[in-house]
């Protein structure tokens, strides 16, 4: 039996952003779905809408047609999706995937419609208000998409986002899993522990 780590698979996913509508006080708000809890990947676990992209696709392809299959939010043909990250899964995990984050705006008027299998609920967060939950342990989330939540935390809105989108040099981030199955966290390139 090989030691060697799983190769990682292609994969996109969308931060889905809708611009302040009538409350002029709201800020970002991105678009989770939670994975349903008969799914065999993160059951239960609220993410961005996303997948493994398919032969032939692009990112922007493959997080647009994700988006329609898991909430039913058509982003047309040709949809303006932006580089925002790249994660790669830890090298310890036996599933593992090297997922682009992409970010757009979502269309005027378009309440998403979980599809009921894949992902059991979908809704609008404000960055702060789903790490908060988090948090609280009303809302499971993941490594990346915590870290993903927090950046979008500093922006003051959706156009702002998209500004910096353009801006962002977006390269591979490969966080490390350290210490013991029993007593372990997670460190990225540049903190301590991770060259260990």
């Amino acid at each position: 039996m090989s030691d060697d780590p799983a190769t990682p698979r292609p994969a996109a996913t969308v931060l889905l952003l809708r611009r302040g509508g009538r409350h002029v006080q709201r800020r970002v708000e991105v678009l989770m779905v939670k994975r349903s809890i008969s799914a065999s990947f993160m059951p239960g676990v609220w993410v961005f809408p996303g997948g493994a992209i398919e032969p032939g696709e692009s990112p922007a392809q493959c997080a647009a047609r994700e988006l329609l299959e898991e909430a039913g939010i058509d982003l047309g043909e040709d949809p303006e999706l932006i580089g925002w990250s790249r994660w790669v899964t830890p090298e310890v995990a036996p599933v593992r995937f090297d997922t682009v984050f992409l970010v757009g705006l979502a269309p005027p008027h378009s309440p998403p419609r979980p599809d009921r299998a894949e992902v059991s609920e979908a809704g609008w967060f404000e960055p702060r208000a789903a790490l908060d939950a988090h948090a609280a342990g009303d809302l499971e989330l993941v490594f990346p998409t915590i870290k993903t939540l927090e950046g979008l935390d500093s922006h003051a809105s959706a156009d702002e986002v998209i500004a910096a989108a353009r801006e962002r040099a977006v390269a591979p981030i490969l966080p490390r899993v350290i210490g013991t199955r029993s007593n372990h966290r997670i460190v990225l390139p540049g903190e301590d522990g991770y060259e260990e």
